[in-house]
C-alpha cells in the first residue's frame, strides 16, 4: 500500500508505518502525478482534493488532518466511492490559546489591570469559536456570538446569538468561521469596507479562520484612514504570496500558525489514524499521548506575593508569545518579492515545537482562589 501524505504532517511513520509505505511530499505543490500510484492520501489545509487531483488514481481513502473542509470537493469524493475523514476540533484548542495570548497582549497595551473588562465578539462557534467562548466565561469576560447557521438550525436552545453588527461593537471582534461561498449565510468577504467602517481605534480585529474572510483590499484601505481599529492575523489571502504592505499596517501578523501547538497537530494524525483503521477494519493501537514529549519547560511557580494579572500572562507567554512569529514574518516580508511565498510556508514548515498550557504545572503557593480559578480555566495543571 502506497500512502502519500503532506510532508508536514508529524508522525506519518509512527501512525502509518505499519499499513504501508510513506511518501512525503509537498502539500502545497501536490499535484495528479504525485497521487496517481497513491492507495491512501494524507493532506492538510494548502491541498485542493477533487477532479483535478484525483481522477484515475487509485486512491480510496483520503484523509485531512485539520479542522476544516473547505479545501475537499466532498460531493465529487462520495460520487467516486472515496472515503473521507476530516480532525474535527484537533486544533481547536491551541487556536484557542493563540487567541489568550493576543489578548493577554492586547490588554497590557491598553495597560488594563483586569483584562476580562474587554467584551469579545466571536463570529463563528464552532469547536474553536465554542471553546474560546467556554474559556473566556470562566475567566470572566462578557461574550457574544455570532453564528447565523446555528441560531437558524437551533431556536430552542439556551445559547443565544446576536448579528453580525452586534458582534463587531464588542471591544474585540474574532473570526472563526468556514470559509464558503454558495450558501445561505456565505462568509467570502463577509468583512468588507461596510462592515470595516464600524470598527474604531479602540477595537481589536483578530482573525485565525479563513483569510478570505476579510477583504484584505478594504483592510488595507480602512487601515490607512483614521481611527482605524488594530488587527491581529493570523491567516490571509492568497497564502503564501500574501501582501507585504498588508503585513505592514495591521499590528500583529502570524504565518497561519494559531493552530501548530504540538498537541493539536498529533491530535490530527491520531484522528485521521483511527478513521483509517476503521475503514481497513483494523484496530487502533497508537495513541497521542505515546508520542508527545516532555515539555522543555514543565513546571512554574507563584507565590502568595503573585499579582493575578501578571502571574496568568507570564505563564501565558512561557507557553506562548506571538510576538516571535510576528517578527519572523515581518522578516520573511522584507525579503525579494520571489523568495516571500517560499518562505511563507518555510516558517509553518520548519515551526519550532510549541506546546499547549496543559503541558506546564503551575505551582501555587499560598495564592487566592481567584488566581486558581483563572488558571484551570485557561488549562494549566495545576499544583496546589
Amino acid at each position: 500500500m502506497l500512502i502519500v501524505a503532506d510532508e508536514n504532517i508529524p508522525l506519518l511513520d509512527a501512525f502509518f508505518g505499519d499499513f504501508g509505505e510513506v511518501r512525503r511530499v509537498s502539500g502545497r505543490t501536490m499535484n495528479a502525478d504525485d497521487v496517481r500510484d497513491a492507495d491512501v492520501l494524507l493532506v492538510r489545509s494548502v491541498t485542493r482534493v477533487d477532479r483535478s487531483l484525483l481522477e484515475g488514481s487509485r486512491v480510496r481513502f483520503v484523509g485531512t488532518s485539520t479542522i476544516g473542509t473547505d479545501h475537499i470537493d466532498l460531493g465529487w469524493l462520495k460520487e467516486n466511492g472515496i472515503y473521507f475523514s476530516a480532525a474535527p476540533g484537533c486544533n481547536a484548542n491551541s487556536v484557542v490559546e493563540y487567541v489568550l495570548a493576543v489578548l493577554s497582549l492586547y490588554a497590557e497595551r491598553c495597560v488594563l489591570g483586569d483584562w476580562s473588562r474587554l467584551s469579545v465578539g466571536i463570529v463563528g462557534v464552532g469547536s474553536v469559536g465554542s471553546g474560546l467562548a467556554e474559556k473566556l466565561t470562566r475567566l470572566g469576560f462578557r461574550v457574544k456570538l455570532c453564528d447565523p447557521p446555528r441560531a437558524e438550525r437551533e431556536l430552542d436552545t439556551a445559547e443565544t446569538f446576536v448579528d453580525l453588527d452586534e458582534a463587531l461593537a464588542c471591544d474585540v471582534v474574532s473570526f472563526h468561521t468556514p470559509l464558503t461561498r454558495d450558501s445561505a449565510h456565505p462568509t467570502f468577504h463577509m468583512i468588507g469596507e461596510r462592515e470595516l467602517a464600524k470598527l474604531t481605534s479602540e477595537q481589536l480585529l483578530i482573525n485565525a479562520g479563513r483569510g478570505e474572510v476579510i477583504d484584505g483590499t478594504a483592510l488595507q484601505e480602512r487601515l490607512g484612514q483614521a481611527n482605524a481599529p488594530l488587527v491581529a492575523l493570523d491567516v490571509w489571502e492568497q497564502e503564501p504570496n500574501i501582501n507585504p504592505e498588508l503585513v505592514d499596517r495591521v499590528w500583529l501578523a502570524t504565518p497561519h500558525i494559531a493552530g501548530y501547538s504540538l498537541e493539536g497537530k498529533v491530535k490530527g494524525t491520531e484522528i485521521v489514524y483511527q478513521a483509517m483503521s476503521k475503514f481497513m477494519g483494523l484496530p487502533t493501537r497508537k495513541q497521542a499521548g505515546q508520542f508527545l514529549p516532555e515539555p522543555a519547560l514543565s513546571k512554574v511557580s507563584f507565590t502568595s506575593a503573585a499579582d493575578e494579572r501578571a502571574a496568568v500572562q507570564i505563564a501565558l507567554r512561557a507557553c506562548y508569545d506571538p510576538r516571535q512569529d510576528d517578527a519572523r514574518l515581518r522578516y520573511v516580508m522584507r525579503m525579494p518579492k520571489a523568495e516571500q511565498g517560499v518562505e511563507f510556508d518555510r516558517l509553518r514548515r520548519d515551526y519550532p515545537v510549541r506546546r499547549e498550557c496543559s503541558s506546564l504545572k503551575v505551582q501555587l503557593k499560598g495564592t487566592s482562589k481567584s488566581l486558581q480559578d483563572s488558571f484551570r480555566a485557561i488549562g494549566f495543571k495545576l499544583k496546589i
